[in-house]
């Protein structure tokens, strides 16, 4: 249903969104794009070419907990989780440089009062009547969660150097023997750290450790081997 929703949205875009973008003045489009963006029943975002966001819709502007002039003017990336900016910038700059038309990746976003929240975030290059990129089109579809929302308590410090090493090498399916012989520790000690990363983030094995880890955006996204995002390690 979203790829259909994006699609006609897409093609929408290629109609509408450049007539305003060339003629504000034509209240007839306006009021047709208005209706798409505000009953689109996605949350939506038209952003400059320097990604500073220029208008969202109530969906947007509720899925994140701010208001219009809080986010208005500022860049998309700063409402993503750490663990995901530099990916989804490079993203944004192919779209803003005309190399690609559209992208579709999974975010941990952050909203308003320390709340956290994952999905999928669509990309749009809306082209104007020379075919140069004009604006882009920002769609995000939360993943629903039992839960909901998650409270942001990783923002402190939560790993030692060594925590973050060992987290990092059960996360690339490193063994115990293998993770001693590279770290200078002995089995034990592996263990000993393995069960303090498990207590710290309350799982009970290995794979839900790492389960964890990711859904917490503990991890750079797209990056491997995996690699703890420094905003989590203590010097």
């Amino acid at each position: 249903m979203v790829d259909k929703l994006v699609s006609n949205t897409s093609l929408a875009s290629k109609v509408i969104i450049p007539e305003i973008t060339r003629d504000r003045c034509s209240e007839q489009y306006r009021d047709i794009y208005w209706s798409l963006f505000e009953q689109s029943g996605l949350c939506m975002a038209n952003l400059d070419l320097e990604l500073r966001i220029q208008e969202a819709n109530h969906l947007f502007l509720q899925q994140f907990g701010w208001h219009s002039g809080d986010i208005q003017g500022r860049d998309i990336c700063e409402f993503m989780h750490p663990s995901v900016q530099g990916k989804l910038k490079n993203e944004f700059i192919r779209l803003a440089d005309g190399q690609n038309a559209r992208f579709a990746d999974q975010i941990v976003a952050m909203g308003a009062e320390d709340l956290i929240f994952q999905g999928e975030l669509t990309g749009i290059a809306v082209r104007g009547s020379v075919g140069r990129v004009d604006t882009i089109m920002v769609l995000v579809q939360p993943q629903e969660a039992e839960s909901g929302p998650q409270m942001i308590t990783d923002r402190r410090k939560m790993f030692s150097p060594m925590h973050a090493r060992i987290l990092e090498g059960v996360a690339a399916g490193e063994s115990t023997v293998q993770l001693a012989a590279k770290l200078f520790l002995s089995r034990g000690g592996v263990e000993y750290h393995v069960t303090s990363l498990l207590r710290k983030l309350k799982v009970t094995n290995r794979p839900a450790l790492i389960s964890k880890g990711y859904s917490m955006g503990v991890f750079s996204v797209g990056q491997w081997p995996p690699r703890v995002c420094p905003e989590y390690v203590s010097s």
